[in-house]
């Protein structure tokens, strides 16, 4: 009676094999046609790949492929046709192939019972990558201008996966071609997006060496760093950025400010020296000149050149026109109070007449500068204790009924 049973089970088993088996097969033809049904579909071959029998053949992944791959196929046809997609369902049904298909190729590459590799199925699946490869891009930029960036991160991640993969070398969709260096700057700017910066770093680092817009690959890479407070990196990008691009402030402005942020104004002034060499009519390297001597060396004589020379250039620079009235201000300011120190009336008045003459210099650029940029609290700031200073009644009380409407 025992053998019987242990016999009938044996039955069922293999019954329950045969029938997931079947559902795979059943899988693949319903998901094809004009009457497809992927829902039913997906079901099946969702079984069947938790299914102990048939979870490891092959087949089982490369049809759940196949199934979305269809379904892709469907919705890009109402393109072809004129007529609008679902593209959330389009491209939602792309982003499953991938996954389905590595795991069906990894399983189609194992021996057989001989020790000989006789893959059933990748020649399909290097056909049905190959012709979706392209339609990454587009699912890509759908996500992308969603604002859904890890969709379109790992979207972007998979076209550079299937460029990558072992069937297509010496492919044409192998290339490193436009596209790809398309997708891995916009990949990177999608993990910039994500408030992961070891993710942005490394998709930024992957980016950085093909010709698309490495300028910007760099300042986004050495932003992130800037986030994790990595100075050594920040400071290296920033002149391999210079080095690479000469011409972009955005490094020579940045790196100097590396080098005074660091105690470094030596080197800073060198740097400086280097490009106004190289570019004498740049008014915005004399400006940062000035402040070096100003902030780093406390040299107000230099300072003040640097700035007078910056607006010889440019006479409506704005920051040059602060920084130099701020020379003025602050040396008026220490001579009045060494001033106050004086017990002798006529040395007194001397002394702080000098501090008037200081205000007096400084009162021109501070006001052009606030007339540019009218709503600049530093500059109301310095123009209420300049007109205090000089007894400019009328003035005085403008500025502060002007800062205290804005307060």
């Amino acid at each position: 009676m025992k053998r019987v049973l242990f016999t009938i089970a044996l039955c069922i088993i293999a019954s329950a094999s045969f029938a997931q088996k079947k559902a795979v097969s059943e899988a693949q033809s319903i998901a094809k046609g004009n009457n497809a049904n992927f829902n039913e579909a997906r079901e099946l071959i969702k079984k069947a790949l938790d299914n102990a029998e048939t979870k490891d053949d092959p087949k089982t992944w490369y049809v759940a492929g196949y199934v979305e791959d269809q379904q892709f196929s469907a919705e890009r046809m109402k393109q072809l046709l004129g007529q609008q997609p679902n593209e959330e369902v389009m491209y939602s049904a792309l982003t499953q192939i991938l996954p389905f298909f590595e795991t069906a190729y990894t399983l189609d590459q194992r021996p057989d019972a001989k020790g000989k590799v006789k893959p059933k199925y990748t020649k399909d699946i290097k056909g049905i990558l190959g012709a979706d490869h392209v339609y990454y891009i587009n699912a890509g930029a759908y996500y992308f201008e969603a604002k859904d960036y890890q969709k379109a991160y790992d979207v972007f991640q998979q076209y550079l996966r299937i460029t990558e993969l072992p069937i297509f070398s010496g492919d044409r969709v192998a290339e490193r071609d436009s596209n790809y260096m398309t997708v891995q700057f916009y990949a990177a700017v999608a993990a910039t997006q994500l408030n992961n910066s070891e993710l942005a770093i490394s998709a930024l680092t992957r980016a950085k060496d093909t010709d698309f817009r490495a300028n910007d690959v760099y300042q986004y890479l050495i932003y992130e760093y800037q986030q994790i407070n990595d100075s050594l990196n920040v400071e290296k990008y920033l002149e391999e950025g210079l080095s690479k691009f000469p011409d972009e402030k955005y490094y020579l402005l940045n790196l100097i400010n590396t080098y005074i942020y660091s105690d470094r104004n030596e080197g800073a002034i060198e740097l400086l020296k280097t490009v106004i060499d190289r570019d004498p009519t740049n008014a915005q390297y004399y400006d940062v000149m000035g402040r070096v001597y100003e902030s780093g060396f406390k040299d107000y004589e230099n300072a003040e050149a640097y700035f007078a020379k910056s607006l010889e250039i440019e006479p409506d620079y704005v920051e040059a026109l602060s920084n130099l009235g701020r020379i003025y201000y602050n040396q008026g300011v220490n001579k009045l109070g060494e001033a106050n120190m004086i017990n002798d009336t006529k040395q007194y008045q001397e002394e702080s007449g000098k501090a008037k003459d200081l205000f007096r210099k400084a009162l021109p650029y501070f006001e052009k500068a606030l007339q540019q940029k009218p709503d600049e609290r530093e500059y109301m700031t310095a123009l209420r204790g300049i007109y205090y200073n000089l007894n400019m009644n009328d003035e005085f009380n403008a500025i502060e009924a002007k800062m205290n409407i804005q307060y």
